[in-house]
């Protein structure tokens, strides 16, 4: 467990460990492999339209090329267990350790598999080796689903999980609300705050059309809201990040990390956080 720090220690903390989420296009193994270094975890996400193959791919070159790797494995885009079973065979062969797993949004879903507590409990009974396992939480509400029921299922899914991965937030009192409620119903699974990186909306708008027509209709009506948060002048990441770090040296939130949208801008991103941390760093230094 975490003891209470210095904001630029835990600053320091959450951005040497923060992990960055790629999506699967056809350039983007290229500009990671060019503009991030093996020390930065990465997440690859999972598309209706794209198909887990697309994840996989992405996710099994990055680990060959020496990335710690952790693809998303959407519960309502796997047939069933038979594909689970060569899931967990694959990621395997490929030496990866973690999954995240949203229930996803394919609707219909491909199989049996209606949400992601579904797909769990049929991965704790076939055996697997993954050390990491995340899965969904929604401080800033699911677009489709009450607050209650979310965190109701974070409460099914904590037996078969390492750890929650929230969804992009903005706000850090709501966010600060939320942990407390969650860890009042007792979840007490540590927590990577989902942040949005400072990423241009002109660069948002682009990422939206790369990942295909249907699918950028999609991501746009699901995170509208967010396009406009992103690039509201009252918004910053630099800030957010600093009051996330605040929140992360009382050890009864286990704010224990940063989970980072890229939306494949990864130079940019990249190119931010080590400034972040140069600056904690002098921070740091003045202090003493």
């Amino acid at each position: 467990m975490m003891s209470n720090e210095l904001p630029t220690v835990a600053l320091t903390r959450l951005l040497e460990g923060a992990r960055y989420e790629v999506m699967p296009t056809a350039t983007i193994a290229d500009k990671v492999r060019a503009h991030l270094p093996l020390t930065v975890p990465l997440t690859v996400t999972a598309a209706p339209g794209k198909g887990l193959g697309a994840t996989f791919d992405l996710a099994t070159s990055l680990a060959d090329s020496g990335y710690r790797v952790v693809p998303h494995v959407a519960a309502r885009m796997v047939s069933g267990r038979d594909e689970l079973v060569d899931i967990v065979a694959r990621l395997k062969e490929h030496d990866i350790s973690g999954i995240f797993v949203p229930a996803g949004d394919a609707d219909p879903p491909a199989g049996a598999y209606h949400g992601a507590v579904d797909l769990l409990r049929d991965l704790e009974e076939i055996g697997h080796s993954f050390s990491h396992i995340g899965i969904t939480g929604y401080p800033e509400s699911h677009p489709t689903i009450d607050d209650d029921v979310t965190v109701q299922a974070m409460w099914e899914k904590r037996h078969y999980a390492t750890h929650i991965v929230s969804n992009m937030t903005f706000d850090a009192e709501h966010l600060a609300t939320w942990i407390e409620r969650v860890r009042r119903r007792g979840v007490t699974l540590p927590l990577l705050v989902g942040v949005p990186g400072p990423v241009e909306r002109t660069k948002l708008l682009g990422m939206a059309t790369k990942i295909g027509v249907g699918e950028s209709l999609r991501f746009l009506r699901k995170q509208k809201s967010i396009f406009a948060r992103i690039a509201s002048p009252g918004f910053s990441t630099d800030r957010f990040v600093s009051r996330v770090a605040a929140l992360s040296s009382n050890p009864a939130l286990r704010v224990e990390g940063l989970h980072v949208f890229t939306f494949n801008q990864v130079e940019v991103i990249e190119t931010w956080r080590q400034r972040m941390l140069d600056e904690a760093v002098s921070a740091r230094t003045r202090a003493r």
